[in-house]
């Protein structure tokens, strides 16, 4: 994947990281019932895979020595 389209999908996947952060560490509303989405795990997911796309940013910003 070229460098523009992973900068691009890092910001989608820290952006919804943060929306589900804030989403899973709002209290429980005990009227509307219990929370259907699991925005704790969505936002260790979305932290994964940002680190995995950081790590594809390093190896295309550093490139290898070969090419």
């Amino acid at each position: 994947m070229p460098l523009i389209p992973t900068l691009i999908s890092l910001a989608v996947v820290v952006g919804f990281g943060v929306f589900s952060g804030w989403r899973g560490a709002r209290p429980p509303d005990l009227i509307r019932g219990p929370r259907l989405v699991p925005w704790r795990f969505l936002m260790i997911a979305a932290a994964a895979i940002a680190l995995a796309l950081l790590v594809h940013l390093v190896s295309l910003i550093g490139g290898s020595p070969g090419t």
